[in-house]
């Protein structure tokens, strides 16, 4: 079961850095919780079928998504962005950068934003407050591995100041079976 600690309350905007544009709502970010799983699964399956965002081959089941949710221990964890409404149009996650206790305190970062609400400031919004969560769980590192034709994301990391550190050609396919070079970013914290 998914339980948020007490240091993990809803954020709502505008929190400095973010982004409120003329006619989007306001979005909020809290901690995932047990109710959010469908939408995360269906956000994540609609880049695994797009492609272009994730080497997952095939959609996740819902077990599986709970599966990869329920590991985030603090000091990590899963997040949602939810507009106005109350609808989760968005998901990011700190993860474990590597498994090995000289790695404590770098984040491996990852987000997605629901294909209907891309190019609306979400994916700002996700990405400022998950570098807030990381800051506020003391992490010394963000990571972030990225497809290197994914303009979008790009242009955020470089936008909140991260730097790549590498290129990784002809490194991972995508569902469309689209061979793709990946790009790694880090930020200090």
């Amino acid at each position: 079961m998914l339980s948020p600690s007490v240091a993990d309350k809803p954020r709502q905007l505008p929190p400095a850095g973010a982004m409120l544009l003329s006619g989007v709502m306001p979005y909020t970010f809290r901690p995932a919780v047990e109710s959010d799983i469908q939408a995360i699964t269906d956000i994540y399956n609609a880049s695994v079928v797009v492609g272009g965002a994730t080497a997952d081959l095939t959609p996740r089941t819902l077990d599986q998504r709970r599966a990869w949710v329920e590991s985030h221990k603090p000091p990590y964890g899963v997040f949602v962005a939810e507009s106005e409404g109350g609808q989760v149009i968005g998901f990011g996650s700190l993860s474990v950068f590597y498994d090995r206790a000289g790695y404590d305190g770098v984040t491996d970062l990852a987000y997605y934003i629901a294909p209907a609400w891309q190019g609306r400031g979400a994916g700002t919004f996700m990405l400022d407050n998950l570098l807030r969560e990381a800051r506020a769980r003391h992490m010394r590192k963000a990571c972030g591995i990225i497809f290197a034709d994914n303009a979008g994301s790009i242009a955020l990391m470089r936008r909140f100041g991260f730097t790549q550190f590498g290129l990784m050609p002809a490194a991972a396919t995508d569902s469309t079976g689209t061979m793709r070079d990946m790009s790694y970013w880090y930020l200090d914290l």
